[in-house]
């Protein structure tokens, strides 16, 4: 038993644009990766930038274009990030660095991934 279906040649088009749409995203996601990056590299006040008093924090920060991910090795990272207590049982605040970092990219993200998925959609137009 054999089904033709006939006039399904653009969807057929579409679906296998939205297939190859992962190849595009992976772009989409390494350049996110890069500027979050760069912007946790650069001058202290910039926002996002990783805090720096040793620069060892900074030194730990590593990006990984196998999973798109940003971190730091410091053990002492998300201290610095969300705050911690004192000995003497006072607070120091968090410096939200990661948070802030991620607020800019977000946008920027949905931003690119839309464009890309227009492209696609258009058949690269």
């Amino acid at each position: 038993m054999k089904i033709t279906i006939t006039g399904a040649e653009p969807l057929q088009k579409v679906l296998n644009d939205l297939e190859n749409f992962q190849v595009h995203l992976d772009a989409v996601r390494a350049k996110q990766v890069t500027e979050i990056s760069n912007r946790a590299a650069a001058a202290l006040g910039t926002p996002g930038a990783t805090p720096r008093d040793t620069g060892e924090l900074r030194i730990s920060a590593h990006a990984d274009y196998n999973d798109f991910s940003f971190g730091y090795s410091k053990e002492y990272a998300g201290h610095v990030e969300y705050g911690h207590r004192t000995r003497n049982g006072g607070f120091v605040e968090g410096q939200k660095y990661l948070e802030t970092n991620k607020d800019i990219q977000s946008p920027i993200y949905k931003d690119d991934a839309g464009k890309r998925l227009e492209k696609v959609l258009n058949g690269g137009k």
